[in-house]
């Protein structure tokens, strides 16, 4: 077990998610970005990071048909399973560091809230972009610290990001189609500054 995924199994065995900065009850800019796209019901989405994330409930209950979370913590993947009880049967669930994620179909909506911050080696950051180049055929939507935002998450160093360096990171595939920064509230009471960019493929 490597020590990033030791990092993360550790944390979802150990904390229940009002004690995790990044908890969301309704994960409305993830879902503003997916009704932007304005794919059918059908599309090939993907959360990635989605540990134990609501977001998945939600897509379930608009109706969406095709939906894989990944995450590297195989605890996370059990509680939100648990959480969902029979509707998990719905999900594809995929236990895998995402840099090391070999997808076995394209996806036409990969969605990612505060994973990609948190590769912080150029090697980590090729991989990540090599996959989403060759396995995205439609939409992304990226979410990371901003400028403004920390510099550590859960203990660990991360990478800050503004609209402008993602498009940096992405451009020779993607096209930016919207960005916004955001204030999260985590359930601590205080606030992280997020920057949200939406992108198509070129």
């Amino acid at each position: 077990m490597t020590e990033r995924k030791k990092h993360w199994e550790t944390v979802y065995e150990t904390k229940t998610p009002d004690q995790v900065s990044w908890t969301q009850d309704i994960p409305q800019t993830s879902l503003d970005f997916i009704n932007s796209f304005g794919l059918p019901k059908n599309a090939n989405i993907i959360d990635v990071g989605g540990g134990d994330s609501n977001l998945v409930d939600h897509l379930i209950e608009a109706g969406y048909k095709n939906i894989t979370v990944l995450d590297i913590s195989g605890k996370a993947i059990e509680r939100a399973k648990k959480r969902l009880g029979e509707k998990a049967d719905s999900v594809i669930w995929i236990e895998s560091d995402v840099t090391q994620f070999t997808p076995d179909k394209s996806y036409d909506i990969w969605l990612d809230r505060a994973t990609f911050h948190f590769l912080t080696s150029e090697d980590q950051i090729n991989s990540y972009k090599n996959i989403v180049s060759n396995h995205v055929s439609g939409f992304m939507s990226i979410g990371t610290f901003s400028n403004n935002g920390p510099l550590k998450c859960s203990g660990l160093e991360i990478s800050q990001y503004t609209s402008d360096s993602l498009l940096d990171a992405f451009n020779e595939s993607f096209e930016l189609t919207n960005s916004i920064i955001e204030d999260h509230k985590t359930p601590f009471d205080t606030f992280q500054n997020f920057v949200f960019c939406g992108f198509k493929k070129k």
